[in-house]
């Protein structure tokens, strides 16, 4: 028994969000007990919506970062409240700060996730000084001071908290977000293995489409683990451990590569190889190595051994069946075998370093392990970030002039109005109003309907339940609650924070007096928030699906170049080279999230562009794959070796990627590039006196069969890259069914 509560323990400290949960739970605690102590129950809502915004602008940092940020946070955020408190009875006065600030908040979000995270939480515990006012009828406090000090108080507490939990557990959140990585890069394995089953006429494009997209998760989380590394190497370059996780990062980007590579395609093995066995035992091999990655993340967690046997007794038997093939002298297989053959050596790779994974120690050190720092190196540097985004075509400056007239709309109405409660208007349009329609709309509905059910659940409460304590304990559990699933379960989160608002507004008035303003608020704020979206400035994802294009192909072309330049000066994972390629999947990533929300928004805003667009992603996603083969089978070629020749057809298929960049770009139709890529398919054709009437294999010459694939790509990319940019009959008016 104490095995298995040891057991149940240490699977629950594993959980990303426990940790995090925990914090708030303890800071809610403390909040609660001192205000029992003294006496005074109406201490806690000051400080529990300090604690909430406090918390929601918690920073990923080592602790000496989040000090820095604590500061930081704690100086903005008395700034709002005093600002709150002094202009409140002025309503043009307030009325002005409210719009100004929240646009400069918002375009210091431009500067980075960091910046954005702090302004956010300014914006809401602005929103909760006004709530805390209006609490107090209306009219500040005759003691100015008192309320924006038990904000700052209620923040400051978490903000220690969490600060002290950092110096004690600084490597639990890497450790998560290095499971995380390989959780996300099983799914993507186990997704790939599907495009191997050797079936005739399958869906191919609707597989590659959501393998497209979980590439997006993948490279999100990648770069999530890369932030949280950096973070705590900054200034401990030589803790063993944090070292740990800097190699087993640098094994999933390998992996990552490995997996994401295309060798042929696929639909031509399965026509060659329909019955034989040799696809399935690709298929099994892959997903194996898929439900490795997943068993190797909570390995990772748990501090467990990792058993891969299965994806090595996959591996043999792939092996096994490549050698029967060759064994049967088939003379249509002779070409096909090379593929395979490169497949399988790949294969063999990916599965070294799932087991290297878990002994990282063993891996030979690389020779650059820096990473790429991505935030402002000054406050010069992070100006022009802000200045480069001063323009319309930003969707961050379109959101800071959005923002800020749906709050002046939702305060003048409340001004209006005069209804209880009013600043619950605000706090709506704030959270649900975002930077695009169809972030806009989901939060929208699952904010109205969590609101429903934490008004239902929150009137049993108070009624089933008059004591103070227990409906105080009920506060403490729903703010968890709120915390633990506000970022995948918003429905839950928001009945978690209404349940808390009800319980704790009860203990200094009458909650029930509260159920229909807060319901009548929300759907007040809900509405100006959608109308916000939909007329001013409107951020239609349509209206820059070519330019998101455009930047796929050309970091597309960054990665070809820095292969070829690995090809010319030797294999080496520099900074330079991961850099590109990491590049090619963020672009990559944000295409497919432009889609997705695309087709989220209205009918007639969503055009035939978004078919267009899912098409090109298909093709633009295959492109990579036969990017990261040829980067996966990465040496230096000699002078005299024959794919030396090759490096400048290379450079022209990047000269022609940019090409067609430059076109969408600048939305423009692109010239017929029929001529220019036939001659280049010419130039890397096999010549006739290399053939030969035997069976055995030819030496394999892995660069040249992966330019001709990539140079197959080019004209159904140019394609489709006309189809974004030139205007079809009727393109305007229709309307894309998925």
């Amino acid at each position: 028994m104490p095995t298995s509560l040891s057991l149940s323990l240490r699977r629950l400290w594993t959980l990303d969000k426990f940790a995090y949960s925990l914090r708030v739970f303890l800071a809610f605690s403390g909040a609660l007990s001192l205000s029992w102590t003294l006496g005074e129950i109406a201490l806690v809502i000051p400080l529990f919506l300090g604690i909430i915004s406090s918390a929601l602008s918690e920073t990923d940092d080592s602790w000496q970062g989040r000090l820095q940020a604590l500061l930081v946070t704690l100086a903005c955020f008395a700034v709002a409240s005093l600002s709150v408190q002094w202009l409140y009875p002025w309503p043009w006065l307030f009325a002005a700060g409210l719009g100004g600030a929240t646009f400069v908040l918002i375009m210091l979000g431009a500067i980075g996730q960091r910046y954005a995270t702090i302004a956010s939480g300014t914006l809401i515990l602005s929103i909760y000084s006004m709530i805390n006012i209006e609490h107090h009828g209306g009219v500040p406090d005759v003691r100015p001071w008192e309320q924006p000090l038990l904000l700052l108080a209620g923040a400051a507490w978490y903000g220690l908290i969490s600060v002290i939990w950092c110096a004690l557990f600084s490597r639990q959140p890497v450790k998560q977000s290095m499971a995380r990585v390989y959780k996300t890069l099983g799914e993507y394995l186990m997704l790939k293995s599907a495009l191997f089953e050797p079936l005739r006429e399958i869906d191919t494009k609707a597989r590659r489409l959501a393998l497209a997209r979980q590439n997006g998760k993948v490279v999100e989380a990648l770069n999530q683990a890369k932030e949280m590394i950096f973070r705590r190497l900054e200034g401990q370059r030589g803790d063993r451990k944090l070292n740990r996780y800097l190699r087993i990062y640098f094994i999933a980007q390998d992996i990552h590569e490995r997996a994401s590579s295309t060798h042929y395609p696929y639909a031509a093995l399965t026509e060659a190889f329909f019955h034989h066995d040799v696809l399935f035992r690709c298929q099994r091999l892959l997903d194996q190595q898929g439900l490795a990655c997943r068993r190797l993340a909570k390995a990772l967690l748990l501090n467990r051994p990792f058993d891969h046997r299965q994806s090595e007794q996959a591996l043999e038997d792939l092996r096994a069946s490549i050698d029967n093939l060759r064994a049967m002298r088939n003379p249509e297989w002779r070409k096909l075998l090379h593929p395979l053959e490169a497949l399988a050596d790949n294969l063999t790779t990916l599965e070294a370093q799932l087991s290297s994974a878990h002994t990282p120690d063993a891996a030979e050190p690389r020779r650059d392990s820096s990473l790429f720092d991505r935030s402002p190196s000054s406050l010069k540097d992070a100006w022009e970030r802000i200045r480069l985004n001063l323009t319309l075509g930003s969707p961050t400056f379109r959101h800071a002039l959005r923002l800020p007239l749906a709050l002046l709309a939702g305060y003048g109405l409340l001004q209006w109005l005069d209804p209880e409660q009013g600043f619950w208007i605000l706090l709506t349009t704030l959270f649900v109003c975002r930077p695009n329609f169809a972030t806009t709309r989901r939060f929208l509905t699952q904010r109205i309907v969590g609101t429903v059910i934490g008004l239902v659940v929150g009137w049993a409460s108070i009624t089933l339940f008059p004591q103070p304590l227990v409906q105080s304990l009920i506060a403490v559990v729903a703010g968890v609650a709120f915390f633990a699933n506000r970022e995948k379960h918003y429905v839950i989160a928001t009945a978690a924070i209404t349940l808390l608002v009800l319980c704790s507004f009860n203990q200094v008035g009458d909650g029930f007096d509260l159920i229909w303003p807060r319901l009548f608020d929300t759907l007040i704020g809900a509405l100006i928030a959608g109308l916000a979206v939909f007329f001013i400035l409107p951020d239609w994802q349509g209206r820059r699906l070519h330019r998101e294009a455009a930047k796929v192909l050309t970091n597309s072309r960054g990665y070809l170049d820095e292969i070829i330049h690995q090809y010319e000066a030797g294999k080496q994972d520099d900074l330079a080279y991961r850099l590109a390629r990491r590049n090619a999947h963020n672009a990559d990533a944000a295409l497919s999230t432009v889609l997705t929300n695309m087709l989220h928004e209205p009918g007639h805003y969503r055009k035939a562009e978004a078919d267009d667009g899912l098409r090109f992603l298909v093709l633009s996603h295959t492109l990579l794959s036969h990017l990261s083969a040829l980067g996966a089978h990465r040496h230096h070629l000699a002078d005299d070796e024959d794919d030396a020749a090759l490096v400048p057809v290379a450079r022209q298929i990047g000269a022609t990627l940019g090409e067609i960049a430059e076109a969408l770009d600048a939305r423009r139709p692109l010239r017929s590039l029929e001529a220019d890529v036939e001659a280049l398919l010419t130039r890397l054709e096999t010549p006739a006196a290399a053939e030969d009437d035997g069976l055995a294999l030819v030496p394999y010459r892995p660069i040249q069969s992966q330019l001709r694939l990539i140079g197959q790509q080019l004209a159904p990319l140019a394609e489709a890259a006309n189809r974004l940019v030139v205007p079809r009959n009727g393109r305007e008016e229709a309307v894309f069914a998925p």
